[in-house]
């Protein structure tokens, strides 16, 4: 079955059950009971109005499916969202000041500095986990305690299986925001702009989609090579891009570690590495530091910089051109459609020539979040 055939299918699906919750909000009675991405049935009395957040990038989802303040329901997080996104976070801190000032930070959930007690003083209804952590929630009995202490217990996924997982992940937000027409409105943009490359894509031969290596977090750790995805996560983005993925051949595994040598004897295509301003906190990245503070001046130079890493000055893809870097907050984001319609432009860039992925990013900003889009957030060696 090809990807758009599996994709649209299961999408179309989706799309009409979204459209029957929507049609359905008005009558619907407070109480409500979900079925989370972990497959846990999550029953609320009432809708929840104090909601936690087990890591801060959650608001990347919350706040396209939020009509005004995305902050209104929220009483605190994971602060990885200030120190791994500073510039999206300034984003948050311009349109609502008073609202990010308040905010606690809870610390880790699955780490001794997550405080149980103060999750219970600010009468927390809701923690909400990625589904990648249910074996860390279940280990520590984060679960138990917070369930015993009457805070329900919800999983998402806009990370490990993204494209299957974010449709209904949307749905079970839009749920519990209250939001279901704003969620229905959201996830009928997210499909069509995800069909725009895999309409295209399902008919690419098997042939001519080349091969493809992606660098998980480039230069986080210099001179160190490397860390990847198997068929998840940005894995699964330049599948669906037209792509073969380096890390798939490898290992059926969302982590796949890539030797140097490795990488020499692949003599992949394109090579695709992540980045973010990750240097605020953490100094001595190397990165390319994407965002919405992000300058192509600088970014030019810090990936000319990766490029000329030991070993990569000489392959292939780097001699000619095609070594690029991508945002890596779109991992753990719906807007993971952009980064697989930039791959997309990059691998196939006649079938995409008129793909206008700034224009949808911006369109993007201008429909459904609360602040202007700017920055950088791609780019390749010139």
């Amino acid at each position: 079955m090809s990807y758009a055939t599996f994709f649209g299918g299961f999408l179309g699906a989706v799309t009409a059950s979204v459209l029957t919750i929507a049609q359905a909000s008005e009558a619907q009675a407070e109480a409500l009971t979900v079925t989370d991405i972990a497959g846990r049935q999550v029953t609320f009395d009432e809708l929840p109005e104090k909601i936690v957040l087990g890591e801060g990038r959650m608001m990347y989802s919350i706040a396209p499916l939020t009509e005004g303040n995305p902050f209104r329901k929220i009483v605190g997080w994971k602060d990885d969202l200030i120190l791994y996104d500073p510039d999206a976070f300034r984003k948050y801190q311009a349109a609502f000041p008073e609202e990010t000032k308040r905010l606690i930070n809870f610390g880790n959930p699955y780490a001794g500095d997550f405080s149980i007690e103060a999750v219970l003083e600010a009468e927390t209804d809701l923690l909400l986990l990625d589904v990648g952590n249910l074996f860390k929630a279940e280990e520590t009995g984060l679960i138990e305690k917070m369930e015993t202490a009457g805070v329900n217990v919800a999983f998402v996924d806009f990370r490990r299986n993204a494209t299957e997982n974010t449709v209904p992940s949307l749905l079970i937000m839009g749920r519990i925001l209250g939001e279901e027409k704003r969620a229905a409105e959201f996830i009928d943009f997210y499909i069509g702009q995800m069909r725009r490359v895999t309409n295209v894509v399902d008919q690419i031969p098997a042939d001519e989609r080349p091969l493809v290596a992606v660098e998980n977090a480039a230069g986080w750790q210099p001179d160190f090579c490397c860390w990847s995805f198997g068929p998840y996560n940005y894995g699964r983005f330049v599948e669906l891009a037209g792509g073969v993925n380096y890390g798939s051949t490898l290992a059926n595994a969302y982590k796949v570690d890539i030797s140097l040598e490795g990488l020499l004897e692949a003599d992949p295509d394109h090579i695709i590495g992540t980045g973010a301003n990750w240097k605020e906190a953490r100094p001595e990245v190397t990165s390319t530091l994407l965002g919405y503070d992000g300058d192509p001046a600088v970014n030019a130079e810090r990936l000319q910089a990766l490029a000329d890493r030991t070993g990569f000055a000489d392959m292939r893809a780097v001699k000619e051109g095609k070594l690029h870097s991508i945002y890596h907050q779109f991992y753990n984001s719906p807007y993971h459609f952009i980064a697989v319609q930039q791959i997309a432009k990059w691998l196939h860039p006649e079938a995409f020539e008129d793909l206008d992925v700034q224009a949808n990013f911006e369109e993007l900003h201008d429909k459904f979040l609360p602040f202007a889009a700017s920055g950088q957030f791609w780019t390749s060696l010139n």
